[in-house]
Parts: structure tokens; sequence; C-alpha cells
């Protein structure tokens, strides 16, 4: 089982940051196009949720970003210190009222670009998994 871990400060600009996490797991796992665009889109939406949402923009709480590679899949785990959320009580996006609203497409998004999404300890901790094949 091969692991990577890094944490930032929960700042927008530290994306770039976690952006050349995932060139570098690109590189290193030999990431094809397809899986790398969604890795890049789902992870980075999902970090930008945990610094603005998980953390409320508090710099001096962290995001954790763990990548791990298992049995034909990359998983990876993004952490935040904040309070949670009710992840089962979303808004669709999609529907008519939600349409015009900006934000609250992360989560819709990542759920598509995804094989798996798991939340946990309180919504604090998203899991996203993709197959290698």
């Amino acid at each position: 089982m091969d692991s990577i871990k890094i944490q930032i400060p929960s700042l927008s600009e530290n994306i770039r940051i976690i952006e050349s996490f995932i060139d570098n797991a690109k590189e290193r796992f030999s990431l094809n196009d397809d899986i790398y665009g969604n890795i890049m889109i789902a992870v980075t939406e999902s970090v930008t949720n945990a610094i603005k949402h998980g953390n409320s923009g508090d710099k001096s709480k962290n995001v954790h970003l763990s990548l791990t590679i298992q049995d034909n899949q990359i998983v990876f785990t993004i952490r935040d210190e904040g309070n949670g959320f009710d992840h089962t009580n979303l808004p669709d996006p999609t529907s008519p009222e939600n349409i015009d609203k900006p934000g609250g497409r992360g989560i819709f998004l990542m759920k598509h670009l995804c094989d798996e999404v798991n939340f946990k300890d309180e919504g604090r901790i998203v899991e996203l998994s993709f197959y290698l094949n």
C-alpha cells in the first residue's frame, strides 16, 4: 500500500499546493489523463469546501490530504478541523429552485467525478475513490 500525506493552512491560495500534490501523484503513479482530470476537479473542490465551509477560512486550522493506493484504486482523504455538516441533507443543485444559486454544486460534482464518495466523522472527513484500470 502506497500512501502520501500533506497538510495546508486554510487559505484559498494554498489550492495551488494541492494541484502540485496531484500533479506529483500523476507522475508517480502514471495516472491517465481522464482520471487525472476528474481527480484534479474533485479533490480541489473538496479541499476548497474544507477551507471555506469546514474550517470557515480560519487559517489557524489545517486541511489534511492523504492519498492511498490499494487494490487497484486511488483514494484521496480530505479532513478539516471544523464542526462537520449533515451530508445526507443537501439541496439538489439541479432542481429548478436551486439552478441559479451560486455554490452548492461541489459535492454533486464530486459524486459524478469519483467512483465512490464517503463521508466520515460527521462530514469532517471525505474519501474520494477512483478505480485504476
